[in-house]
């Protein structure tokens, strides 16, 4: 019995080593796979990182805010390494040297450490599946009745109703957006999208154009569209909304006849397909509302 669940425990190890040496094998082959072909991107302001149930955003040129509650153990905020960027670049660079680097010693340093890694993976399931591990900190576990110290709330922006003129806006501009997007043109999404969501659009149609193809989206229909918050941050207002809705979305090859064959590269232009993302809208107070950032569900 004693050995099946030694066994037991060094299976689970080996697993847990290979799933972390497979991560990012894994994770690459999700990237960018979207139902419209757009990462999550844009900017929500305050809320940019907020869990709301949707992708988090990947593309973003707002900063990540900071854990509430997380100080700096340095003085002047953040780590060692991260205030002393010339030191992180010489140790990234010698450690990818032992790594990676060509040669003998190159092999040999990043085999010995590799199998450090596993060897400390091993052992730290082991330990934890017999209970040995009292804690990550390595200091006195907490005791039951003890209250966890109050973390403090990050400022997220006021919270505001907005109006039923607002509402038909969004749909008009979600009907709008998407109609300039099959059209290409960028001049009326100028007038729809922030700088930011014009750059990423901007791009998407231009690698497109150099691979010959056209996306072309006809007949929107919105079939649902819920508020899901609202609020301001300063002179800037902000609302997020889950958008439904149903379309003519193909792809065809830029130039050729309709009915040649290869003409159709996906998609069926006579078919209807369903599509949902959360879309989230900025305007200055008492200005025209524009589309800041898209989400994938």
């Amino acid at each position: 019995m004693m050995k099946r669940s030694t066994k037991w425990r060094l299976m689970a190890a080996l697993l847990f080593g290979l799933t972390l040496a497979l991560a990012p094998t894994m994770a690459d082959a999700r990237a960018g796979a979207s139902i419209s072909g757009f990462s999550s991107m844009g900017t929500r302001g305050l809320r940019s990182f907020d869990n709301n149930g949707a992708a988090p955003l990947s593309r973003s040129m707002t900063n990540p805010a900071p854990s509430p509650g997380l100080a700096s153990p340095y003085p002047g905020g953040g780590s060692f390494f991260s205030r002393h960027p010339f030191l992180t670049g010489m140790f990234g660079g010698f450690l990818g040297s032992m790594l990676f680097g060509g040669g003998f010693f190159g092999h040999m340093f990043g085999g010995l450490f590799t199998l450090l890694i596993i060897g400390f993976l091993i052992f730290f399931v082991l330990r934890l599946l017999s209970g040995g591990v009292r804690g990550m900190g390595g200091g006195v576990p907490r005791s039951l009745g003890a209250a966890a110290a109050p973390t403090p709330q990050r400022y997220r922006g006021s919270d505001i109703i907005v109006s039923d003129a607002d509402l038909n806006a969004f749909q008009s501009l979600h009907a709008a957006i998407q109609e300039a997007w099959g059209q290409g043109d960028l001049g009326q999404l100028r007038q729809l999208l922030t700088p930011e969501m014009l750059t990423y659009f901007s791009e998407e149609l231009t690698k497109n154009s150099s691979q010959g193809v056209q996306n072309l989206v006809s007949n929107v229909s919105l079939v649902k569209a819920d508020l899901t918050e609202s609020w301001e941050e300063g002179d800037m207002q902000y609302a997020t909304a889950h958008m439904r809705w149903t379309a003519l979305d193909y792809t065809v090859r830029i130039g050729a006849p309709p009915s040649s064959p290869g003409a159709l590269v996906s998609g069926d232009p006579r078919i209807p397909t369903e599509a949902e993302e959360v879309w989230t809208f900025v305007r200055g107070r008492g200005g025209h509302w524009l589309l800041s950032a898209i989400q994938q569900v």
